[in-house]
C-alpha cells in the first residue's frame, strides 16, 4: 500500500514539475545579464545543425598588383588567392537544477509556484561558461578565444612612459592616443585599406583610469573622452569607436602575463563563435527515488578569427 501511495505521489509531483518548468523557462530565457559581454562583442552563429561535430571554414587572402599594360602584350598581371582550411570542433556542456519530492509536495500543498531561482542560476552559470570560452577559449578542448588567439599580430607598447614603462598609466595623453591609433592604423595599412578596426577592448582597470584621469590640471576633459573624439577610426569614418572594458580576461593575456588591448573590426566576416545549440532546458526526469532533475545543455565551439589581419593585440599597456 505504501509503495502505491509513494508511486502516485511521484507521478503527481512529476506532473506538477513539468507544468511549473514550462512556466519558468520563458522567464529565465528572457533575463539579461549585464556583465555577460560576448553577445555584444563577438558575432555568434547559430545556423549550423544542432548536433554537428565540427565546422569547417576557409581563411583567404589575395596577392597581386595592377601594372601598366600594352595592348600587344600577353602576360596580363593576375591576382592569386591564398587559402587556408580550418576546422573548429563543437562540444557539449551541461548544467541543470533539481527538486526533491518533499519540495514539490510542499509547493503543491500550499498552492505555491516554484521559484525561477534555480533555473536562473543554471542559466547564469551556462552564460558565464560561454563568456569564458568566447574570450579565452578552453585549452582542454583546443579552443582559443578573442583575446588569446595565436593568429592576430601582437606587439608591445613602446617603452617611453615614465621610467621607460610601457603602461598607459605611466604615459601622457598624447602617448596613449598614439599607441591606440597605432593599432587602428596598423590594421588599416596591414590590409591595404580593406579593414579598419571599429572596436577597442581594454582591461577594466585601464578603462577606469582613462575615464577618470583628466588631460591636464585645467581641462575637465578626460583622456577617454579625448580619445573618443580624436581616434583615427572616428576621424576617418565619422562613426564612434566602440571602447569597452573587459573584466579579468585581458589583465594577464599579454606577453609575460601583461595587460593586453585588442583592436578589431566587429563583423562576422572577421570573427565569429559557432553555437549550434544555444542553452536550453530538457524535460524534467526522475533521477532517484524522490529526486527530480531538469537538465540544461548547450553546444559550442571556440572563436574563429577568419581575417587575422583585422585583429591586433597591444601588450604591456
Amino acid at each position: 500500500m505504501n509503495a502505491i501511495i509513494t508511486h502516485d505521489a511521484q507521478q503527481v509531483a512529476m506532473s506538477f514539475l513539468i507544468r511549473q518548468a514550462s512556466l519558468i523557462e520563458p522567464t529565465v530565457y528572457a533575463m539579461k545579464y549585464q556583465d555577460i559581454q560576448y553577445p555584444s562583442l563577438i558575432p555568434v552563429d547559430t545556423s549550423a545543425p544542432e548536433w554537428i561535430q565540427s565546422v569547417t571554414y576557409f581563411s583567404m587572402d589575395s596577392v597581386g598588383q595592377a601594372q601598366w599594360f600594352s595592348g600587344l602584350a600577353h602576360d596580363v598581371p593576375k591576382v592569386e588567392l591564398t587559402r587556408e582550411k580550418f576546422e573548429t570542433t563543437v562540444s557539449m556542456a551541461a548544467i541543470g537544477y533539481g527538486y526533491t519530492l518533499e519540495e514539490l509536495g510542499t509547493a503543491q500543498l500550499l498552492g505555491m509556484n516554484l521559484t525561477s531561482e534555480k533555473a536562473s542560476s543554471a542559466r547564469r552559470i551556462a552564460e558565464e561558461k560561454i563568456d569564458q570560452v568566447a574570450f579565452v577559449g578552453d585549452t582542454g578542448k583546443g579552443f582559443s578565444g578573442l583575446v588569446n588567439s595565436s593568429m592576430p599580430t601582437a606587439t608591445t607598447a613602446p617603452a617611453d612612459g615614465a621610467s621607460s614603462a610601457t603602461t598607459f598609466a605611466s604615459k601622457t595623453p598624447d602617448q596613449i592616443l598614439r599607441d591606440i591609433n597605432g593599432q587602428l592604423t596598423g590594421i588599416f595599412t596591414g590590409t591595404l585599406g580593406a579593414e579598419i578596426a571599429d572596436t577597442l577592448l581594454l582591461p577594466y582597470s585601464v578603462l577606469l583610469d582613462l575615464s577618470t584621469r583628466r588631460i591636464d590640471a585645467v581641462n575637465q576633459t578626460t583622456i577617454l573622452e579625448w580619445i573618443e573624439r580624436n581616434n583615427i577610426y572616428t576621424r576617418t569614418t565619422g562613426q564612434p569607436l566602440t571602447i569597452r572594458g573587459v573584466f579579468g580576461f585581458l589583465d594577464t593575456a599579454g606577453a609575460g602575463s601583461t595587460k593586453r588591448m585588442v583592436a578589431y573590426r566587429r563583423s562576422p566576416e572577421v570573427l565569429k563563435m559557432h553555437m549550434p545549440m544555444p542553452f536550453r532546458f530538457l524535460q524534467p526526469w526522475q533521477t532517484g527515488p524522490i529526486k527530480f532533475d531538469v537538465p540544461g545543455i548547450f553546444r559550442l565551439g571556440g572563436v574563429d578569427i577568419r581575417r587575422p589581419k583585422a585583429v591586433r593585440y597591444l601588450d604591456g599597456i
